[in-house]
């Protein structure tokens, strides 16, 4: 069951560049790439906090679950 990871919808709605994110939530744009890519395995909630409470949204804003094909 694939989870996407809808930042960079949040970031665009926000007008915030992917620098000034990383900055604020604290880890790095390399960091923000993998989570925007698909390709992270998991997510602290310390870190879905932050996210959350700089895009000012909520957890199901940037993260939705995507049925996989049979």
């Amino acid at each position: 069951m694939p989870i996407a990871i809808d930042i960079d919808v949040m970031l665009a709605r926000r007008k915030m560049s992917v620098q000034d994110f990383a900055d604020a939530i604290g880890i790095t744009p390399a960091n923000v790439a993998v989570l925007k890519n698909g390709r992270a395995k998991a997510v602290r909630f310390t870190t879905l906090d932050a996210i959350c409470r700089v895009l000012d949204c909520q957890p199901g804003d940037i993260l939705r679950r995507v049925p996989e094909e049979e």
